[in-house]
């Protein structure tokens, strides 16, 4: 009837609330004060990404996140080096820029990416 390994929460076993259990089924292992992270969706409420449209451009034509949603999701997820879509010409970038490189890379490794958005984000990373 006494159990030493029992707690408060009535589990058993080393615990992340200050007891020992971990079951992660009671209300003190579930209830965590740190706000968990955005789950990686990229459409729906609050994304701030503009659907596709083939008449518009840049973010509009559904190229990727806007400034407003790349502030927001890392606002909500602390550390995220999330960076915005590189959108100067080309020919007005720096060779071997920071800017260059990453727009070389992301065009290097969107290639595949065939459909409506796809086709829009690399349009609007000049690729």
């Amino acid at each position: 009837m006494n159990n030493p390994f029992t707690k408060t929460c009535g589990c058993v076993g080393k615990c992340n609330c200050g007891d020992s259990c971990n079951c992660g089924m009671c209300a003190k292992c579930t209830s965590s004060p740190m706000k968990k992270a955005d789950p990686r969706r990229t459409i729906g409420p609050g994304k701030n990404f503009n659907k596709a449209n083939p008449t518009g451009t840049g973010a509009a034509a559904g190229g990727g996140m806007t400034e407003k949603g790349v502030r927001e999701y890392r606002r909500n997820n602390p550390g995220s080096k999330l960076q915005t879509a590189v959108t100067t010409d080309p020919s007005k970038l720096k060779k071997g820029s920071k800017a260059a490189k990453r727009r070389k890379s992301f065009c290097a490794r969107s290639k595949g990416w065939t459909g409506e958005r796809g086709r829009a984000a690399r349009r609007r990373w000049n690729c």
